[in-house]
């Protein structure tokens, strides 16, 4: 075959496969949340971007576990959000024995986070279409506003965080001095009844 005829073959199999596992990582995403998302801010050439962390991943040493790269910036809140614990189907088993956290919009509530940088692209769940990335408006602790990168959970069902995750979120929301008045909230959510090993020991012996 000529030479042009196979670079022009090698460029279309590359963009079937780069499409295919796209397909994949956004399957049940509200797509209308993300307009500009992908073109503006994750794009292949970018290397940084601000990362919005709730949940576990309050905890940097839970952070920095799976991302290394990550550096802290700022706290802030994300307006209009709330935190809501659960899984990404029915009767699904994970590394927490429990409901984890996502954010879902609501009117006139809010989700206090810290920003991190990355310099990574991946985040776990994403390729097998469990989170969808999203773009956020998030007031700092200084009041200013950052574009940031988080992950909303797919096909939501609700369930009970276990007390080892719950544990690590209010850690992590004490260590980065969130106001008292939600990490009280945070303090009051209800858990399951859970008690075996879970990654909360791995982060212990980092804290150690």
């Amino acid at each position: 075959l000529p030479p042009q005829f196979i670079d022009s073959t090698s460029i279309f199999i590359s963009v079937f496969f780069f499409i295919s596992k796209l397909s994949v990582g956004l399957r049940g995403c509200n797509l209308a949340l993300i307009p500009t998302f992908y073109s503006r801010n994750m794009s292949t050439t970018e290397e940084h971007f601000m990362y919005f962390a709730f949940g576990s991943n309050l905890l940097k040493e839970r952070l920095q576990l799976a991302n290394p790269s990550a550096i802290f910036h700022s706290t802030g809140r994300l307006k209009d959000y709330t935190l809501n614990f659960g899984l990404w189907g029915e009767h699904i088993d994970n590394r927490w024995h429990g409901g984890v956290a996502t954010i879902e919009p609501k009117e006139g509530e809010e989700v206090w986070c810290f920003i991190s940088t990355f310099s990574l692209c991946v985040q776990e769940g994403v390729d097998r279409g469990m989170y969808c990335p999203l773009e956020v408006t998030v007031e700092t602790s200084d009041g200013t506003t950052l574009l940031c990168r988080t992950y909303q959970m797919n096909h939501f069902h609700a369930c009970l965080p276990s007390p080892q995750y719950k544990q690590v979120v209010c850690l992590g929301a004490q260590q980065n001095g969130l106001p008292m008045q939600y990490v009280r909230k945070l303090e009051e959510v209800q858990t399951n009844s859970y008690n075996g090993p879970s990654i909360l020991d791995q982060i212990s012996q980092v804290m150690k």
